[in-house]
């Protein structure tokens, strides 16, 4: 009788961040980085100088001598510019993510749960993937000027098919699944089908694609930096300080320097725990590292 049937449990119970940590060195020391990453992008204001500061008198000096990295063309201590710049760098990049995976898992759920809207939303995301994030942001800040809000946005819309065809493959496996289909001849609801049964089964691989796409935005936020399409200039970014140091370059190579390898570091840092969180929650992967 179907009052009698009791769906099988959707998924096996996730481990938890902290035991992925310690399990996972991979996990441990990118999640390390970031850690101090973020409180000196929070904090480092406070013990470092302003970034705006202007000496002319210090103009292109070494690092040591006015400062620890050194100064730029105007002045201005490269150390405090790279520590405030990491704060750009992050809240790009966590705006981003966190943007991007509440609108694809929406998007997703929908386009793999029901068949009528599948085609209508993945051909939107099929154009969407098409438009270069670099050009769609030269075009947003020519029409709304150069702001965060713009660069997030210009980012987050070729972002957004990427999580949409991930969540859809994974409901697309799941509503086939026996306890799914025992659900719905017991009369369940949609919705609480797709809450107790579709969603937590897409929450192991969208951690995963988070990491992903931080590290992406903020590769591509630096590079709209350096080409001049992003932050504006008077604002401090990792972009924007290699661009304004690109001209100095062969006689002051640590303006670029210093903030291209903090962000290489902070990348590869949200990089190395995307893969180990991939290792740790994938259950074949997992099965094979025991």
């Amino acid at each position: 009788m179907a009052e009698t049937a009791s769906p099988a449990p959707q998924a096996a119970a996730q481990p938890s961040i902290w035991r992925i940590a310690l399990r996972n060195r991979s996990v441990f020391w990118g999640g390390l980085i970031l850690v101090i990453i973020a409180l000196i992008a929070a904090f480092g204001s406070f013990f470092t100088a302003d970034p705006m500061d202007i000496n002319p008198m210090g103009r292109l000096k070494p690092p040591g001598d006015f400062g620890l990295f050194g100064t730029d063309q105007l002045g201005r201590d490269v150390f405090s510019r790279v520590v405030n710049g990491a704060r750009i760098s992050l809240t790009v990049g966590t705006a981003v993510a966190v943007i991007s995976i509440v609108i694809g898992l929406f998007l997703g759920l929908v386009a793999g749960y029901f068949r009528y809207m599948d085609a209508v939303i993945m051909r939107v995301m099929d154009g969407l993937m098409s438009i270069p994030a670099i050009l769609l942001a030269i075009a947003l800040i020519s029409l709304s000027g150069a702001t965060l809000l713009t660069v997030v946005t210009a980012i987050v819309i070729p972002e957004i098919p990427r999580v949409v065809r991930l969540v859809r493959s994974v409901v697309l496996t799941v509503r086939e699944e026996p306890y799914v289909e025992a659900a719905i001849a017991a009369g369940t609801r949609t919705w609480l089908i797709m809450l107790r049964h579709v969603l937590p089964n897409t929450i192991a691989p969208l951690i995963v694609q988070a990491t992903y796409v931080c590290g992406s935005a903020m590769l591509t936020e630096a590079i709209l930096g350096f080409l001049g399409a992003g932050i504006p200039p008077e604002i401090p970014s990792w972009g924007n300080i290699m661009s304004e140091g690109r001209t100095f370059f062969q006689l002051t190579p640590w303006i670029i320097f210093f903030p291209g390898a903090a962000l290489a570091v902070t990348v590869l840092a949200v990089n190395i725990v995307g893969d180990g969180l991939r290792d740790s929650l994938d259950p074949r992967i997992a099965r094979t590292m025991r």
